[in-house]
C-alpha cells in the first residue's frame, strides 16, 4: 500500500456528532500534545440524532452517575457561549432555563419521592409538588389522575446544532483533524485495536479508538468483534401551537413517555413508542400527532384540545437494549484500547459534556478523575447485568 494512504494518530474517534466532537475537544483540552482525528461520513449531520432532538437537559434521573453527569453538563452548557469561543466567532446555544416537570400517578408517589431524595442528596434543586400545588403553579394542568410531580426549575433546553458545532469548532481549533469518510473495517491483534480501513481505501492507525457512532455504534462495534446491544429506534418530534390561551410550560414528562415543552409561541415534543420496530427508518407518520400525541397533551392540559401540528420530523434513539443507559468505558477484557461512549437512549446531547470528559480522563489519566462512571462500563453488558433507571424514561 502507498504510504500516503496511511495516517497515524494517537486517538481515532469514530463518529463526529455531538459525542464524538465532545470526546475530541475534551481529550485535546486535557492533553494538547495528543493527535486526534475524527472520522465522520456526513459533515452536514443530516441524520444526526442530536440535531433531531428537542435539546433537553435535566437532573431528573435515579442513578447517581446520570444525575452527576447532568449537573456537570448543565453548568457546562450554561457557560458554553462564553467558554467555547473560537477567535471572534461566538458559540451560541440559546440556553432556556425553562425547568422540567415529571408527573406520576398516585401509585408511583413512593417512586418519585425516592428519586427526588437521591437528586437532592447530590445537590439538585427539586420541588416535590402535590396535585394542588401543581395546579397552583401550572393553572392549565389536569391533576385528577396525578399523584405528584417533581419540578426542577434549574433545568432547561438548548439548541443541539449550536452545541454540536461549538464542540466541533473548538476541537478543530485545538488540533483535531476531521476526516470526511466512513469506517468500513477494523484490524485487531491480540488485546488491541490497530487500525481502521475507510471506505475511500485509506487506513488510519491509532493508539486509541473511540466508538462514538450513536445509532450506528452497534455496527461499528461488530467490526472490532465486539457485541454491543445498541440499535436505532425511530421516534417523532412535533412542533404544534395552541388555539387557546395557555401559560408557558416547562419540559413536561410522564411515565407514558409523553415529553413536550414550550417553544416560542408553541410547543415542541412528542410521545415515544418504545415498541417501535428497531432499524434505520426516517419515514414520517403524519398521522402520529393526531392519533397519539394530541390526545395525550389535551388530556394533561385541556387548552391543548385546540392544538394544531405544524411540522413533524423523525430521528433515531440509540437504544441500549440491555438497560437504556449508556456504555462508557474501555473493552477491558479484550481490546483495552477500544473505548465506547454510546447507547444514551435519548440522553446523549444532555450528557455529552460529561461523557466526553469521562472518556478523556480514561484515555489521558487511565481512570475516571471526577465522576466515577465505572457502573456504566461495558462489563455489565458482558455479564448481562442491567443497570437501569428507576421510574425514569
Amino acid at each position: 500500500m502507498d504510504d500516503s494512504t496511511v495516517q497515524t494518530f494517537d486517538v481515532v474517534v469514530i463518529g463526529g456528532g455531538i459525542l464524538g466532537s465532545s470526546v475530541a475537544y475534551n481529550i485535546l483540552a486535557k492533553s494538547p500534545s495528543m493527535t486526534v482525528c475524527v472520522v465522520e461520513p456526513d459533515p452536514t449531520y443530516e441524520f444526526a440524532s442530536a440535531l433531531r432532538s428537542s435539546g433537553g437537559c435535566r437532573v431528573q434521573f435515579s442513578r447517581p452517575e446520570n444525575i452527576q453527569m447532568s449537573l456537570y453538563s448543565l453548568e457546562f452548557i450554561k457557560s458554553f457561549e462564553k467558554n467555547m469561543v473560537v477567535g471572534d466567532r461566538p458559540a451560541p446555544v440559546d440556553w432556556v432555563q425553562g425547568g422540567y416537570l415529571f408527573l406520576v400517578p398516585p401509585h408511583s408517589i413512593p417512586l418519585i419521592e425516592s428519586n427526588v431524595e437521591i437528586q437532592r442528596s447530590l445537590g439538585c434543586n427539586v420541588d416535590l409538588l402535590s396535585p394542588g400545588e401543581l395546579k397552583a403553579r401550572f393553572p392549565s394542568i389536569y391533576v385528577d389522575d396525578i399523584g405528584a410531580g417533581a419540578h426542577t426549575p434549574d433545568d432547561g433546553w438548548c439548541d443541539p446544532n449550536g452545541l454540536l458545532w461549538g464542540f466541533r469548532r473548538k476541537a478543530t481549533d485545538l488540533g483535531a483533524v476531521y476526516i470526511k469518510d466512513k469506517v468500513a473495517s477494523a484490524e485487531v491483534t491480540g488485546t488491541s485495536a490497530k487500525s481502521v480501513r475507510l471506505e475511500s481505501g485509506h487506513q488510519i492507525k491509532g493508539e486509541v479508538f473511540v466508538n462514538c457512532g450513536g445509532a450506528w455504534s452497534g455496527l461499528i462495534a461488530e467490526m472490532f468483534g465486539m457485541t454491543l446491544p445498541i440499535v436505532p429506534m425511530r421516534r417523532f418530534e412535533h412542533y404544534f401551537t395552541c388555539g387557546n390561551p395557555i401559560e408557558q410550560l416547562p419540559y413536561v414528562k410522564d411515565l407514558t413517555r409523553l415529553a413536550f415543552r414550550s417553544e416560542g409561541n408553541g410547543f415542541s415534543g412528542g410521545l415515544v413508542d418504545g415498541n417501535e420496530r428497531r432499524g434505520f427508518n426516517f419515514d414520517v407518520d403524519h398521522d402520529y400527532f393526531e392519533n397519539v400525541v394530541w390526545p395525550a397533551v389535551a388530556h394533561r392540559f385541556p387548552p391543548l384540545e385546540a392544538a394544531k401540528c405544524h411540522r413533524t420530523w423523525s430521528g433515531l434513539y440509540e437504544v441500549n437494549e440491555l438497560d437504556g443507559n449508556p456504555v462508557i468505558g474501555a473493552w477491558n477484557s479484550r481490546l483495552k484500547n477500544l473505548y465506547t461512549v454510546a447507547g444514551f437512549s435519548g440522553h446523549g446531547m444532555m450528557h455529552s459534556p460529561a461523557a466526553g470528559r469521562g472518556i478523556a480522563e480514561l484515555v489521558v489519566d487511565g481512570s475516571f478523575q471526577t465522576i466515577d462512571l465505572t457502573q456504566l462500563g461495558y462489563e455489565r453488558v458482558e455479564a448481562n447485568e442491567p443497570y437501569r433507571e428507576v421510574g425514569i424514561l
